[in-house]
């Protein structure tokens, strides 16, 4: 069951678009939500970032006001859930079926409570839910904070009621609230609890969201954005 609430999506021809990069390059320059239609997919909608620089993003994740509990199981995010004017979470399967086709780049935009912002970014690719979504990181993570994924190529997608990762005497997305890539708990959860001041219980502040080698585990995030984009052809990073 998709979660979404009814949207009104635009587009500037009869045809649906195979996805952003297309409403890009036939000129659309407006973000917000679009009908698209991966090769082989059924039409689903997204929301475009098409006026940010880099040309077209596809958001896949959003986090800003706490709106939308993402301590969610797995059905919901293989399907997605919240509100893509606000917070929201896309849904495995639909970013699944748009990375299909060649390399893509995701790109990690973070902000704190003081107004400092950082940005990661590298490549990927994500294996459909027979590989429980398992997330495959292609060469280094850029930008200036050291990588919190771990050392660990393939990484597969975890919720409370399906228990895939790397840590074999716990479940991380129990511990930690909401369902992420996890490897062996502790060093990066974007889908945490969304907590607008710091919990003074240490087992509380460790649910909240947080990139460990920025802020540390303990310290919450204000907002984080994530978005893909394909990767253009004989590019390499």
């Amino acid at each position: 069951m998709d979660s979404f609430p009814l949207q009104a999506p635009r587009h500037l021809s009869s045809e649906v678009p195979e996805g952003c990069r297309q409403l890009y390059l036939e000129g659309e320059r407006g973000s917000g939500v679009f009908q698209i239609q991966p090769p082989g997919s059924k039409p689903f909608e997204v929301f475009c970032d098409l006026a940010s620089g880099g040309g077209s993003w596809t958001v896949i994740q959003r986090r800003r006001d706490g709106s939308v509990d993402f301590d969610q199981l797995w059905e919901a995010y293989r399907n997605g859930f919240g509100n893509m004017s606000g917070d929201f979470w896309l849904g495995l399967d639909k970013i699944h079926q748009i990375v299909q086709e060649g390399m893509f780049r995701l790109i990690i935009e973070m902000q704190d409570w003081e107004g400092n912002s950082q940005v990661v970014q590298f490549l990927f690719r994500l294996g459909g839910e027979d590989t429980a979504y398992t997330l495959s990181l292609l060469g280094p993570v850029l930008g200036e904070l050291e990588n919190a994924m771990g050392d660990f190529p393939h990484l597969p997608f975890s919720t409370r009621d399906q228990d895939h990762d790397l840590k074999g005497d716990a479940n991380c997305a129990k511990h930690l609230s909401g369902g992420w890539w996890f490897s062996t708990c502790g060093h990066v959860n974007l889908n945490g609890k969304y907590f607008r001041s710091i919990p003074r219980q240490r087992h509380e502040r460790k649910q909240g969201i947080f990139w460990k080698t920025w802020k540390g585990r303990y310290y919450p995030l204000k907002s984080t954005t994530m978005k893909i984009q394909p990767l253009e052809p004989g590019v390499e990073s």
